[in-house]
């Protein structure tokens, strides 16, 4: 562009040369007489080039300004392209983060390690004849256990996997699970499925999750309240529900309502001859909320549809598709559940539960009370009823309150703003907890000591006050330390109900208990 602008001025500069100079050189052919000199001077014509010299320079240097300007342009435009397209890694709440540069692809760690120490304060165990406490019907080892049950500790959760997103729309999670109830496990699948989220409002979920049965299934096992879910919950939650169901989910929400629909089959592990088939619905509003208070409204159901068969020869007696409603005390250091209805042979079953939860400040309240009925298949029997329910409450005594999850409609772990800091005299977040939970597995139960009439369940009836104080020294780490009231009424079904001999005791003796639980959960999550 230099050479085109340098010609151009050469040019205007011959030009205005040969027109100042030919008057000069006619004057000198043709002198006349007393004329006067015409044309310019050497002067002038030698500045009129200098000042087209400075307007090439002039015009160089803007040249070049472009050029660098042109430079610096596209410099700065690849090191955009490289920064969107560059890889982040980060440790956001201890937790490792991969994520693409435009945040299309991501990969997160997960890892959750929960241990429980348990001190059971119950009367000491009698010789079986005598002492009638029993656990499940049919396992003589809970028989013997239910009259002492273990003190100890238990990894109640060691999990690890990862989640994360693919192409934007696409989420996918995957977790293995090396704890459990009353003794570890070698480990299993609790999470791996894929989820479209590319809708509106709308997910789709397949593979195999814990589909949210109800209020207190919406908080994470990371997050509850207290060690365990309320019992009516948890039964609940185990009868198509669960960690590692196989399923496929429908999951719709917005900033105050969330709808949910699930079709689940048999949990990971679990082999029949035919899978159970089952259906899960659930409905939350949050008709008021403000910054600093809220209600929520909400709704569920949980069916078997078609109970799983355990084979395709069943010997007298037993039961082709049998469905069975059992529990343990709100912990699980020792496995020994003290409320069991026994299988029941059923075509299907179905619970329904209402939910209701309250947050004024840093207090909060929530509750649920299921109904559950069995439909059975043996003829001239009635179709046997159960329910339950709770109510539990929460403090703050640091001020910050539980947090509400809009996408699951349930209460989360309170935010801690500031961690433990002995230097600073931080404390993190310390948290009053209280429950209290009624399940009623009994159908027409009788009277003590009498044999039970036809078609009766007796499961027995458990009911259980807890007292809780947590602490969140963090965003990874918490202790809950809490005491458990815990009594079971519940009458012999009689027969070899628990098995043979002494392991029976009489119809309608009282084979429940009532006993103290003192325990601590230490936990570490990311």
């Amino acid at each position: 562009m230099a050479a085109p602008i340098r010609t151009t001025a050469r040019r205007l500069a011959l030009a205005v040369l040969l027109s100042s100079a030919a008057p000069a050189v006619l004057a000198q052919a043709i002198p006349t007489a007393g004329a006067p000199p015409t044309g310019i001077s050497q002067e002038q014509l030698l500045a009129l080039i200098g000042r087209l010299d400075a307007v090439e320079r002039r015009n160089d240097e803007l040249e070049q300004q472009i050029l660098d300007l042109k430079a610096q342009g596209a410099a700065a435009d690849q090191a955009i392209r490289d920064q969107v397209d560059a890889t982040t890694v980060s440790l956001a709440n201890g937790r490792p983060t991969i994520a693409s540069g435009d945040g299309r692809f991501t990969a997160s760690l997960r890892g959750i390690v929960q241990l429980d120490a348990t001190r059971y304060d119950q009367r000491g165990p009698g010789p079986a004849a005598s002492d009638f406490r029993r656990g499940s019907l049919g396992d003589a080892t809970e028989a013997e256990r239910a009259r002492d049950l273990a003190d100890g500790a238990n990894f109640r959760r060691v999990r690890l996997g990862a989640e994360g997103k693919a192409f934007g729309d696409w989420a996918y999670n995957l977790m293995f699970d090396f704890g459990g109830s009353g003794a570890e496990e070698a480990g299993k699948i609790t999470n791996a499925y894929v989820e479209y989220a590319g809708l509106r409002l709308v997910r789709l979920r397949l593979g195999a999750f814990a589909p949210v049965t109800g209020f207190e299934d919406a908080t994470s096992n990371t997050a509850s309240l207290f060690p365990e879910r309320a019992a009516p919950a948890e039964l609940v939650r185990g009868l198509a529900g669960g960690d590692g169901r196989t399923g496929a989910a429908i999951l719709a929400g917005g900033e105050r309502w969330t709808l949910a629909g699930y079709v689940t089959g048999n949990t990971i592990g679990v082999s029949s001859y035919d899978e159970q088939l089952g259906a899960i619905g659930r409905a939350t509003y949050v008709p008021y909320r403000t910054p600093d208070s809220l209600v929520h409204l909400g709704a569920n159901a949980n069916l078997i549809l078609n109970p799983a068969a355990t084979g395709p020869d069943v010997p007298p007696g037993g039961a082709a598709t049998p469905v069975r409603l059992r529990e343990r005390p709100e912990l699980r250091v020792d496995g020994t559940r003290l409320v069991d209805t026994g299988s029941i042979d059923a075509d299907g079953l179905s619970a329904y539960g209402v939910e209701l939860g309250l947050q004024q400040k840093a207090f909060s309240l929530q509750a649920e009370h299921f109904w559950i009925d069995v439909d059975r298949r043996t003829a001239g029997l009635d179709d046997p009823a159960f329910a339950g329910w709770y109510v539990q409450g929460a403090w703050t005594l640091t001020g910050q309150p539980r947090r509400y999850n809009a996408a699951s409609g349930g209460f989360d772990a309170p935010r801690v703003e500031t961690p433990f800091d002995l230097g600073s005299g931080a404390w993190g977040v310390w948290e009053l907890a209280a429950r209290y939970s009624d399940l009623d597995l009994d159908f027409r139960p009788g009277a003590p000591g009498w044999a039970p009439v036809a078609g009766a369940v007796r499961g027995g009836r458990q009911k259980i006050l807890t007292l809780g104080l947590n602490w969140y020294p963090n965003a990874n780490v918490r202790f809950l330390a809490d005491y458990q009231r815990v009594e079971v009424d519940r009458l012999s079904p009689g027969g070899t109900a628990f098995g043979a001999g002494a392991l029976t005791p009489p119809d309608g003796a009282q084979v429940g208990q009532d006993l103290n639980i003192w325990s601590l959960r230490t936990q570490y999550a990311f």
